[in-house]
Formats: structure tokens, C-alpha cells, sequence
């Protein structure tokens, strides 16, 4: 009896297989997904083994088929099947892995001892299930990718039919024996959004809880990468991720304005050590937050979240530093920053995001490589010309319009091409980037390399949001050890000839430049790395701070921004607002208002700093002319929650009043943001009125002469 929920699928199967022939393959490729009801019951292949087709021996299978109906079903058969012709081509293999869950690819091996059966699956249940499918039962001797999966049949009150009620599919590749091999570079990427508080702590602590996590694709990524052992792969990395990794491990505290220099000594607060240099905002690894003092003296509480956040974090580290060491480790510009939008806007910021990143990774001193790699495997012209010569530049092969090389010259630079076939994982419906699925797909990808005559090397570049189930990598590396395909470091897969591609062939789709930061991003961003310089150079024994909020800066112009810049640019403005209010703190207060009796004098105003760190200011003095103001030279030092006063000279040629601004500045003469304004009235004469007194007394005293000579004379007279 067949069921009528049955039959739509497969019609609209027959339709859709229909409607592709006549479109032809290149429309195809192009045609849109269909919708597919989802099947009744759910199956999942958790382990294949071998992981290609073996010259003699079973395939083993095994997984797991689960009731999503409202319906009880029973008798349910678990078949294996199997396509009789082979894909060889990559085009062959993208094409497969958007084929419709429902189309027919192959039939089912009905042999006895080769099929499963449940008696019984109530709604929400699942049940183990378990194959071993002979060599002989699979039709398969010519070299190529086979199609390889599982149908469930099942029973219900309506009952049965020959339509499969759960698939499993993925790919399955027949290599014959062969003295070629196929480098294979697996490079997984460490790249993520980092955003923060106004005051520089790290936000979104929930999702950094997750991501660290089992499960999370920062701790699936490296768990993947501690999985290949001593089998060469390549690191991606943006050191950001692993240094707001340890500022979660410390507690993620705020923006810190303390002291870093020793009081006299002009050294690092830490007191020196042996002499190891260590990267500004990248200490190393603290104790547990909950034994760290806090500024009482007494062990600091942390919120489960940040207990949590900490404890994920210090693992999540552990584990990153084993899997890094022995490897080839590529270095991103410092934040990840978005390269095609810096070369339009500020290619300042690129630069020093690159050298930010330059030498070993700290803290462990683990040698790198200078790399270039947008998420989407996306650079443009303009990017490439920013990006300094010798710098690993990986790519897409979608950016080339035909014929993709694995390795390509352009602009002066070495194009590492990475595959994204290869990377998008299996079909479905199943999880299509699952391990198993992913594993398949690059051994499918090898394969169909090794039957061209150039077999050239595979690149495969993992998604940066990649995650795993807990215990899903068992097997996933030991699939990849076949004898013709060798795993191999990027720089060793990528030391070929090489083609040489003109840029005007590399593709740069418009929806990506739309996705690009826009100007404002990097204004705001510049803005805040200002702000940081200025704090630091006010503050008198901190010379951290400016590197630190650099750092910041850096991560608001990243790629991950792309999505939603405006958060990017107001945690960019938010940050420049929390640290102008503490330069607000240091303020000028001059008097009411100044008389000179004469062309010039001295009067006081009074600076106050309510930081509780010492500072650094100077002063600057905006009068009207021909009012001159002389402020002092030097430096003023201020102590924490202190005031002091200072002394300036006025002086004018003129009477009258004008009107001054005095400014505080840093050490830079930077405005902090402080100023106050006060009238001089200058009652200087002038020297006509000099003239006239001075001839003045001379006509009074010479009357006094005279009349005291006249006197004398009449006195002496007889």
C-alpha cells in the first residue's frame, strides 16, 4: 500500500530531474534548492570504515535512525546503497552535493546479513544501528567518487511502501593502487568577532563560554587540530583571539590605567625577569582568577559566567598550545582586520595591525608566518597591492574564473588556492559538514586530483565557525592515511611553479565589496587609538595603555565586523567617550578675572587631578592680541587626587580688556579636554602721558630752583 506522503516527494523528484536535463549542467549548477519535506525518520552515519572503497574486504557502517513522526513506527529496515556510476570531476562533486535528498542514486543492497532491523521506534526515539556490506555486493571497479548511503523503511498504521522514510548519503571514493600521491594542506583557521565594554573589558561573555566549550567552534577547531597528532596541518590565527582568550582566563578586567613603569627606574612594573620580551596585552597566563588578590587584598569573586568563561578559556589554551607547537603557524594582521576595506580607507591601519602581529606567538614564543585570508576567501585588487611581498596569501577558487589553480602568481604575490567544495563539506540531508562528512568530501576532492594528469595538491581551509559534536572526531585523521594522499604542511603543498594569473581574471563578486567597512569604521577606530595615546601619555607611570586600546581599535575594523558595523563603530565611539571622560578628570581652574597695574604681572590658576594615578600635563595659553601669556615649559607632574598651582606671566602693550583660554594638554601638547577662560585688563599708560608728566615735574622742580636762587641773591644784597 503506498502512502500518499509518500508519493508527492517522489514526484517532485521526477519533476525537478526533469526540469535540470532539459536545463542542461550549467543551469543547474545555477538552478536554486528545492524544498524537501523532511522525512519522518532521521539517520546519521557516525562511522565509515574503510573510508574508501577497499580492493578486498567489508565496508563497515554504522550510525543512528531516529523518530521525529508523531507516529510509532516499526519494522524498520536500515539498507545500504550504493550509485553504479563514479563521479571524477570537482564540478561532478559540487553538483552531488546539492542534489535533492530525494533523487534516486542508487539501490539498495538487499543481500541477507547486510540490513538492519528495529522492531520498533516510538516518537522522539532512537536506536543504534550497525552494517557490514561485503565488497562483492557493491558494484563498483571503476576508479572514481561513488555515491554511498542508508535508506529506512518503516511501518505505520497507514503502511508501507518502497520510499525511503530516513537517508544518510555522503561520498565514497575507489582509488586504484597507485605510486602518485596528492598533497593535502589542512588549514584551520582561529579567527572569531571580538568586541568590547566602554571600559575595555570583553563583551558577549555568554558566547565566549559557548564557542570555548565542548562543542563550540574554537574548541572543535582545536580539538580537531590536537587530533591530527603529529600529522602535519596549518594554522590560521589571529593572535587577538588567543590573547582575549587569556584576558577571560585573568577575569576580564577593565581597561587598567595602574602603573606599569617603577617609579624612578623607568622599567616595567613587573620587575624585570629574564629579560624575555612580552607583548603589550598578552601576559601570560594567570593563576585562577578566584586565588588572584584583588585590591583589598582578599581573593576577587568572579559570576559563575566569568568562573566559567575562565575555566573554558584556560583549557581551551592549554589545548590550543599543543596543537600549535610542531606546526606551521600563519599569522592574520592583528584583529583580523578587514584588508579589502584598509586598502580603500586606511591602509595605516592594516600596516600596523601587520606588524602588531610580526614575529613569534606570544606567549609561548611559537615561530609564525605573515598571512592575508578573509573568511570567504575574498581579496581584491587594491587589498593585494597593500599586502607586503612574501606574505602567505590564501584564497578561494572562486575567485578564478575557470580552471582554478592550486597555487597562482598575481601582482607580485603567491596565491595559496584553497578549495571550497572541499571545504562546504557532504550532502544531505545529514549535517553536511559533520567529520565524517567533511573527512569524505576531501578524500572525494584528492581523488578526483589524483585521476587528472597534473593531480594537483588539495587545499582545504575550514570554516572558522566549524564546530563538532563531542566524541564525532574519533577516526576523522586516520581516514585521511591512505597511501595516495599525503597530508602536508600549506608551505610544502604550495612550493610548486605555480600559474600565473592576470588580476583582471581573479573575481571579486560586488555583494562582497558591499559587505566591506565603510570609511566611518576606521575614523571611529582611529579616533580611539588617538584617545588611548593621549591617556598614556598623560598618565605618568603607564606606558601599556595606548598599546591596549590599539589592540582594541584593531578588532573593530576586523572582517567579523562586516555583518553589523555599526556595533563595530560604536564600540570604537563608546570606548573614545569612557576614555575622554577620564581625561576630563585632570582639569584648569584660573581665576575670575586679572587687573595688570602695569605692561605686565603674574597671576595663578590652579590644575587638579582627581585620577587616582599620577600624571603628566602641560599648559597652553590662547590669548588675544597684543595680550601675551607665558606659561611654564616644563612639565607639570601632579600626584593621584591632587592639586597644585602655577604660576603664568601676562604682559600687553595696550590698555584695555582681552579675554584668555588656558588648555590642558599631555606631553604632546594634545588638548585633554579641560579649559577655562578669564579676562585681563591691562591699565597700562602710555608714554605720551609719560611725556607730558615727566615735563611736567621738570617745570615744577626748575620754578623751585629759580625762586631758591632769587632768594639767595636777595639775601646776600646789603
Amino acid at each position: 500500500m503506498l502512502r500518499p506522503v509518500s508519493l508527492l516527494p517522489a514526484l517532485a523528484a521526477a519533476v525537478c530531474l526533469t526540469g535540470l536535463a532539459l536545463a542542461g549542467p550549467a543551469d543547474a549548477a545555477d538552478a536554486p534548492a528545492k524544498a524537501v519535506e523532511a522525512t519522518p525518520l532521521a539517520v546519521t552515519i557516525d562511522s565509515l570504515t574503510p573510508s574508501t572503497i577497499p580492493k578486498h574486504g567489508p565496508i563497515e557502517v554504522s550510525g543512528t535512525v531516529t523518530n521525529r513522526d508523531v507516529e510509532t513506527w516499526t519494522d524498520v529496515g536500515i539498507y545500504a546503497f550504493v550509485s553504479e556510476e563514479p563521479m571524477t570531476t570537482t564540478a561532478e562533486l559540487a553538483d552531488a552535493a546539492a542534489t535533492d535528498q530525494d533523487a534516486f542514486l542508487g539501490g539498495r543492497i538487499l543481500t541477507e546479513g547486510t540490513y538492519h532491523k528495529v522492531d520498533e521506534l516510538a516518537p522522539g526515539e532512537s536506536a543504534a544501528y550497525s552494517l557490514s556490506i561485503p565488497r562483492s555486493e557493491l558494484n563498483a571497479d571503476e576508479a572514481g567518487v561513488y555515491w554511498f548511503g542508508v535508506h529506512a523503511l518503516g511501518t505505520t498504521d497507514a503502511g508501507t511502501d518502497t520510499f525511503a522514510d530516513g537517508r544518510a548519503r555522503t561520498f565514497l571514493p575507489l582509488v586504484p593502487r597507485t605510486q602518485r600521491t596528492v598533497q593535502t594542506a589542512l588549514v584551520i583557521p582561529i579567527r572569531r568577532q571580538i568586541t568590547h565594554a566602554p571600559d575595555g573589558t570583553v563583551g558577549d561573555v555568554a558566547s565566549w563560554v559557548d564557542t570555548l566549550g565542548e562543542g563550540g567552534a574554537l574548541r572543535s577547531l582545536v580539538d580537531l587540530g590536537v587530533a591530527a597528532g603529529s600529522r602535519p596541518i596549518t594554522w590560521l590565527v589571529d593572535p587577538a583571539v588567543p590573547d582575549t582568550v587569556r584576558d577571560l582566563v585573568a577575569g576580564n578586567p577593565a581597561r587598567s590605567l595602574g602603573a606599569t613603569v617603577d617609579e624612578g627606574t623607568g622599567e616595567d612594573g613587573d620587575g624585570g625577569g629574564d629579560g624575555a620580551s612580552e607583548t603589550p596585552g598578552s601576559p601570560e597566563p594567570s593563576p585562577s582568577p578566584s586565588e588572584d588578590p584583588g585590591q583589598d587584598g582578599e581573593p576577587s569573586e568572579l559570576t559563575p559566567e566569568l568562573q566559567q568563561a575562565a575555566d573554558e578559556g584556560s583549557a581551551w589554551l592549554e589545548a590550543l598550545h599543543g596543537g600549535l607547537e610542531g606546526q606551521q603557524i600563519l599569522t592574520l594582521p592583528y584583529g583580523d582586520v578587514d584588508v579589502a576595506a584598509a586598502a580603500a580607507y586606511d591602509p595605516g591601519t592594516y600596516r600596523a595591525a601587520r606588524k602588531r602581529s610580526a614575529g613569534d606567538l606570544q606567549p609561548w614564543g611559537l615561530p609564525t608566518s605573515p598571512a592575508a585570508s578573509s573568511p570567504s576567501g575574498y581579496i581584491d585588487a587594491d587589498g593585494l597591492r597593500l599586502v607586503e611581498p612574501g606574505t602567505t596569501v590564501l584564497v578561494t577558487d572562486r575567485m578564478f574564473r575557470a580552471g582554478a589553480p592550486a597555487v597562482a602568481h598575481t601582482e607580485g604575490h603567491t596565491l595559496a588556492v584553497s578549495s571550497w567544495g572541499a571545504a562546504a563539506g557532504g550532502p544531505g540531508p545529514t549535517d553536511r559538514q559533520a567529520p565524517l562528512a567533511l573527512r569524505q568530501r576531501i578524500l572525494s576532492e584528492a581523488a578526483v586530483r589524483l585521476l587528472t594528469p597534473a593531480h594537483k595538491p588539495l587545499i582545504v581551509t575550514l570554516p572558522a565557525n566549524w564546530s563538532a559534536a563531542s566524541g564525532s572526531l574519533a577516526g576523522f585523521f586516520e581516514g585521511l592515511d591512505v597511501d595516495w594522499m599525503e597530508l602536508s604542511s600549506l608551505s610544502a603543498a604550495t612550493q610548486r611553479a605555480g600559474t600565473d594569473v592576470p588580476v583582471d581574471r581573479l573575481r571579486y563578486p560586488d555583494n562582497q565589496r558591499r559587505l566591506e567597512l565603510d570609511a566611518e569604521v576606521f575614523t571611529a577606530a582611529g579616533d580611539l587609538v588617538q584617545a588611548g595615546e593621549t591617556l598614556q601619555n598623560l598618565l605618568t607611570r603607564n606606558d601599556q595603555v595606548a598599546d591596549v586600546v590599539r589592540d582594541e581599535a584593531f578588532t573593530d575594523t576586523s572582517y567579523s565586523s562586516r555583518l553589523r558595523p555599526e556595533i563595530a563603530q560604536g564600540s570604537a565611539d563608546q570606548s573614545r567617550a569612557w576614555i575622554e571622560t577620564h581625561l576630563r578628570e585632570v582639569r584648569i581652574d584660573a581665576p575670575k578675572a586679572v587687573i595688570l597695574s602695569s605692561g605686565s604681572g603674574r597671576f595663578a590658576a590652579s590644575i587638579t587631578n582627581t585620577l587616582d594615578q599620577a600624571v603628566s600635563v602641560r599648559v597652553r595659553a590662547v590669548a588675544d592680541p597684543p595680550l601675551e601669556v607665558a606659561v611654564p615649559a616644563e612639565t607639570i607632574e601632579i600626584g593621584p587626587d591632587s592639586r597644585t598651582t602655577v604660576l603664568l606671566n601676562a604682559s600687553s602693550s595696550a590698555v584695555g580688556i582681552r579675554n584668555v583660554t588656558l588648555l590642558l594638554t599631555d606631553i604632546d601638547d594634545v588638548p585633554l579636554g579641560s579649559s577655562d577662560d578669564l579676562p585681563i585688563r591691562s591699565n597700562r599708560v602710555s608714554n605720551v602721558i609719560w611725556l607730558i608728566i615727566g615735563t611736567g615735574v621738570a617745570l615744577l622742580f626748575g620754578a623751585i630752583v629759580v625762586r631758591l636762587v632769587r632768594r639767595i641773591r636777595k639775601a646776600a644784597r646789603p
